[in-house]
């Protein structure tokens, strides 16, 4: 992968833990709930850094999915550890709101990876690896 292609993968993965992140960080610990607060318009951002990523031939189904769908996770993990730093006894399940983190964001990714493969494939172009 060149340079600027990683760059471009590094930029869809930053944008996607700010845009489902900020409105996460804000909800008070007392009332976040996993799932559902997750599930905002901001994984609508994952969707579509994935599906950029393969339309554009950026990156390969597995590669934008796996690096974008990280994302939510991502966002999770920054709550978690700041949380911890306030106070120690939070977050003691904190491995299970990664794994429902990881699952929102690749099921996201993929439906955007999905759709940016078909369109990769019908607009043509240099095939990149997978």
């Amino acid at each position: 992968m060149r340079p600027n292609k990683s760059r471009w993968l590094l930029v869809a993965v930053l944008a996607s833990v700010v845009a489902v992140g900020v409105p996460y960080w804000r909800i008070p610990y007392a009332n976040a709930n996993l799932p559902d607060s997750l599930l905002t318009p901001a994984l609508l951002v994952v969707a579509g850094s994935a599906l950029l990523l393969c339309a554009g031939r950026v990156a390969g189904f597995w590669r934008a999915t796996c690096a974008v769908g990280a994302s939510v996770a991502i966002a999770v993990v920054i709550r978690v550890l700041a949380g911890v730093a306030q106070d120690p006894t939070s977050h003691n399940l904190w491995p299970i709101e990664v794994v429902i983190a990881l699952a929102i964001g690749f099921l996201c990714a993929a439906a955007g990876a999905i759709g940016g493969s078909l369109v990769g494939a019908f607009v043509g172009g240099p095939r990149q690896e997978p």
